[in-house]
């Protein structure tokens, strides 16, 4: 399993490993703007999850996902946590449940 110290890290290190498209959070879906499509809470996996807590500042909390799709798409969603996490469905939030990677 891969350990980050921070979210630039972690970043780098899954585009190295193929995690190469940017997804966007759509309230009940993924949005894939490079190749325009999106995606169900249900035809996507998420492979990994790293959390990061700022030290000082709130804002500086986020978490990564990494995201495979049925039709071969690997990237990351990018979002924060807590207080200033992002509005979704609960299908969604279910699917991006946070949970940290070991």
């Amino acid at each position: 399993m891969h350990v980050y110290d921070t979210l630039s890290e972690a970043l780098t290190g899954l585009r190295q490993r193929g995690y190469t498209y940017d997804f966007n959070l759509k309230h009940n879906q993924l949005e894939c703007p490079a190749v325009q499509k999106l995606f169900a809470p249900d035809s996507f996996e998420v492979e990994e999850v790293h959390r990061f807590e700022g030290n000082t500042d709130p804002e500086d909390e986020s978490v990564l996902y990494a995201i495979r799709t049925p039709d071969g798409l690997h990237g990351t969603l990018v979002g924060a946590f807590g207080t200033y996490a992002d509005e979704m469905s609960a299908e969604m939030s279910a699917k991006l449940h946070f949970r940290r990677n070991v």
